[in-house]
């Protein structure tokens, strides 16, 4: 009997363990049915979802984007996967759904109301698609949701009253979107709210409301350029929990509530920049040690800045005052807070003195008081700062001499202390190495221009003008590619450089009566003394010359019996081959073809290279290269192989290679339009708009794939014109790419440096850092794009003396006439102007001499590619220090 009893116990056990197994599989399976069924109703171009298929024996909580609490399926998160199509109601069957992450995708819908009978989401994050429409009313079935961010859609019309039943909010982000009227008087509902971002919603027109102070909790307050206007209301200094609050760049007008510093003692952020806004700035508004950036720029303000308030910022990094009324003593100690990294306090009517003390600033970065009352000498201080990258003080009343350390901070790339009283003589720029502009017009600088500013590698604007400067201009001024060289109204003499004339107007030379040069009212006179040979006669001068081409005919000579000797002593030296691709062809096949093909031979940038016609009639090309014996044949094979395994349409083929102790050959598929540089330098350079934007975005996606799509990331290192094959079709193929991983990184830099070095194609800090980065690809990228608008070769010969560089040219240009249609080839045609216009901006952008600056090359394909799209190109706003 009681065995009996037991072996039933037993089954009973069995039988249960057996039903919640089947219960629990079913569970599985239902879950996985429903994500599946989800899928179906998207279109995944780049098949980010292929893991999501019941083919697997992958648990679909291992799928892609999906994570799962106690196996069940608790969030998804498909962020930036380029997915399109419908978001099917089918995922609310998921029960314990709590995160719905769809942002940076293109579903185009109108917001999916259906996802309101997801009982347990909380999360539900579709910015930056397509969604489009009003919201309706019926938002207010969200009951349950937390985080709602609908920012960088297309969502329209009215903020509905129904928001306000969403008591549960701690995040509503509608920024970035066409949303117009005004804002419901239901924001005091939000009583859990932290974060509310109604910015970049240009066509709202509404006052703030007056109960956003029951906003207890709100930390994050984003309401930038959004159509605001009237008084801030008091209320807002209720809100004490404030870290961000940016009320920028509307129509604000009235004064600043007078508590409103006292009250917010952990702000992060503070800007009511761009505004109508006027008074007094109110005492109190720094007393909290928390604060870290104020913003009132482009108000109205007519008050003054109390000092006592300020001092105790001692976390303060940003300062923004600029475009106000503001007036008397700047504080002195604002220059000295140990955390500032950011003062701009631009057209206002400050006054006082920079004092010594800015050099215990030591995170001190930018420093803009242009157009103030500011007076006194410019202090020994403000050189010992090395962290400092811009310093503009011009239209004040500062006096007396530069210090000689003023520009010795290694960073710093902007000076401007133009339209002042300083005096005395212009000290000699050694240190700072990043200088891109240099302005100290309309002073009362005397003596001659420092030869040092010839040695500083990115200099690029130098204005001079309205000073006392005496003697020649220094011939080391033609080592900078100067965009803007203004040296008008001095006491300058002597030869100008064509160099530094050539694009320029006269008018950045006139006013110094006694130079002389090209385009000049007064041209230099031909029998100079400077520039004769005392003493030698004409038939000392020809028996000179006939001696010189004796000379060169024997070395030519000697070099071709060398030559020979060389080919002969390789073709019976040890070779070693490895192809890629069947090629009926032997190292002795190349040598000779090599030799007697030289005619259709032509220079590269490491060696040359041949045009090689095989016995099936198949042209290859072949790279010879000297092998100065960096690399063993082993580690060259793994590195060619490396190189040979990219397949990309935009890169051309590495079919094999050949290597002995002499010479290396790669062997390259060949084009059939040979270069993009050889087709430039023809002279009559006709190419339709359509071909010229498809060879940019090819380029542009051949170093994406380098430098993120392939593995490992690869720089092209060398990017120019003539390093870009062109298929019967114009597709553009980047060649000569990673050639530093053949050479070894010695040799490679080492021939860049006798070859490139002086390339415009070469990235400006290539003068002081010789280290590789994608922002010396994105550079000659840039380059090659101006050749494609302008329709310029990279070098132009302007002078019988002198050349003037693509970039050079562009940029003159451009900064001359305000204007940019002048620079555009004349043979693209006037329907494409707004196209090319987009280009030129992207070339500009990636030419920029900081390289921070320069975009990324995936943004520069996406730059492009909306070029031929009916995607509206954004105006072609240049600054003068990109």
């Amino acid at each position: 009997m009681a065995s009996h009893c037991t072996l039933s116990l037993s089954l009973i056990f069995f039988l249960l363990l057996t039903i919640n197994a089947s219960s629990s599989s079913s569970s599985t399976s239902s879950e996985a049915d429903i994500l599946l069924t989800f899928k179906s109703a998207i279109n995944d171009p780049m098949n980010y979802l292929s893991s999501w298929s019941n083919t697997t024996t992958t648990h679909h909580c291992n799928w892609t984007g999906v994570a799962c609490t106690t196996s069940t399926v608790s969030s998804l998160i498909l962020q930036n996967l380029n997915l399109s199509g419908e978001i099917s109601p089918s995922v609310c069957q998921l029960s314990d759904l709590i995160t719905l992450n769809l942002a940076d995708n293109f579903f185009n819908q109108p917001i999916p109301l259906h996802l309101s009978q997801c009982s347990s989401l909380n999360t539900l994050n579709l910015s930056d698609n397509l969604i489009w429409g009003t919201i309706p009313d019926q938002i207010s079935q969200f009951k349950s949701l937390k985080f709602l961010d609908l920012s960088k859609n297309h969502v329209e019309g009215k903020i509905p009253d129904g928001v306000g039943s969403l008591l549960n909010l701690q995040v509503l982000n509608l920024g970035n979107n066409l949303l117009s009227g005004s804002v419901p008087n239901v924001l005091g509902n939000f009583t859990e709210l932290i974060v509310l971002d109604l910015s970049l919603n240009p066509f709202m027109e509404s006052e703030i409301p007056s109960d956003i102070g029951k906003l207890l909790k709100l930390e994050q307050l984003v309401l930038q350029r959004s159509g605001f206007y009237g008084e801030i209301p008091n209320s807002i200094v209720e809100m004490k929990d404030l870290t961000i609050l940016d009320l920028s760049q509307n129509n604000l007008t009235g004064v600043l509530p007078s508590r409103i510093g006292s009250s917010f003692q952990k702000l992060v952020l503070f800007d009511v920049s761009q505004n109508n806004l006027f008074g007094s700035f109110p005492n109190g508004i720094c007393e909290s040690t928390g604060l870290t950036t104020i913003g009132l720029h482009t108000n109205n303000f007519n008050g003054t800045l109390p000092n006592t308030s300020i001092a105790n910022c001692v976390n303060l990094e940003r300062l923004e005052l600029q475009n106000n009324g503001f007036h008397g003593d700047f504080p002195n100690n604002l220059w000295s807070l140990p955390k500032i990294k950011v003062i701009r306090a631009e057209n206002n009517r400050f006054s006082g003195e920079i004092p010594d003390s800015i050099s215990m600033s030591s995170q001190l970065e930018q420093v803009q008081i242009d157009n103030n009352s500011f007076i006194g000498k410019i202090p020994h201080g403000l050189g010992m700062v090395k962290s400092l990258y811009r310093f503009s003080a011009s239209l004040n009343g500062l006096y007396g001499e530069l210090p000689h350390n003023f520009c010795d901070s290694p960073v710093m790339s902007i000076i401007n202390f133009s339209h002042n009283y300083i005096s005395g003589e212009i000290p000699e720029l050694k240190e700072c190495k990043k200088l891109v502009s240099l302005s100290l017009a309309d002073n009362n600088f005397v003596g001659q221009i420092p030869e040092s500013l010839g040695d500083l590698p990115v200099l690029t604007y130098l204005d001079l003008s309205r000073n006392n400067l005496t003697g020649e201009i220094p011939l080391e001024l033609q080592n900078l590619k100067l965009a803007l060289f203004n040296i008008s109204f001095n006491r300058l003499s002597g030869r100008v450089p064509s160099s530094l004339t050539a694009g320029l107007p006269a008018l950045y030379m006139q006013g110094n009566p006694d130079l002389c040069g090209p385009g000049l009212s007064n041209p230099c006179s031909k029998d100079n003394s400077k520039h004769k040979l005392p003493g030698i006669s004409k038939l000392a001068c020809a028996l000179i010359s006939l001696a010189l081409i004796a000379g060169i005919l024997s070395l030519a000579f000697g070099y071709y019996v060398f030559r020979r000797s060389s080919i002969q002593q390789s073709e019976s030296g040890i070779w070693r081959s490895v192809f890629f691709y069947p090629l009926r062809v032997t190292e002795q096949d190349l040598i000779m073809a090599m030799d007697e093909k030289a005619s259709r031979a032509s220079s590269g940038g490491f060696g040359r290279v041949y045009i090689v016609n095989l016995p099936s009639n198949e042209l290859i090309a072949v790279k010879k290269i000297e092998n100065l014996r960096n690399q063993s044949f082993k580690t060259l094979k793994t590195e060619v192989k490396t190189l040979a395994k990219i397949r990309h349409k935009n890169i051309t083929r590495i079919l094999g290679f050949c290597h002995s102790d002499d010479s290396i050959f790669l062997i390259y598929e060949c084009m059939e339009k040979g270069s993009l540089g050889d087709l430039i330098n023809k002279g009559d350079f006709q190419l339709a708009w359509s071909s010229r934007l498809k060879i940019a975005i090819g380029i542009a996606q051949g170093l994406a794939y380098l430098h993120k799509d392939y593995v490992p990331h690869l720089l092209h290192r060398d990017v120019k014109s003539k390093n870009v094959l062109l298929d019967s079709e114009f597709e553009p193929k980047l060649t000569d790419f990673a050639l530093d991983r053949i050479l070894g990184e010695i040799t490679f830099q080492s021939s860049l440096d006798s070859n490139s070095s002086s390339s415009c194609y070469m990235a400006p800090e290539f003068g002081y850092n010789k280290k590789a980065a994608e922002q010396t690809d994105t550079y000659g990228l840039g380059v090659i794009l101006l050749e494609l608008i302008t329709g310029r070769v990279a070098e132009q010969i302007e002078s019988s003396e002198e050349s003037l560089d693509v970039v050079k040219w562009v940029r003159r240009k451009v900064n001359i006439s305000n204007g940019a249609v002048q620079v555009l080839d004349p043979k693209i045609s006037s329907l494409y102007k707004k196209e090319a216009l987009g280009m030129l901006e992207i070339a500009l952008k990636c030419t920029s001499v900081m390289p921070e600056k320069r975009p990324s090359m995936s943004e520069v394909v996406v730059g492009l590619r909306s070029l031929g799209s009916t995607t509206c190109v954004p105006s072609l706003e240049l600054s003068p220090l990109v």
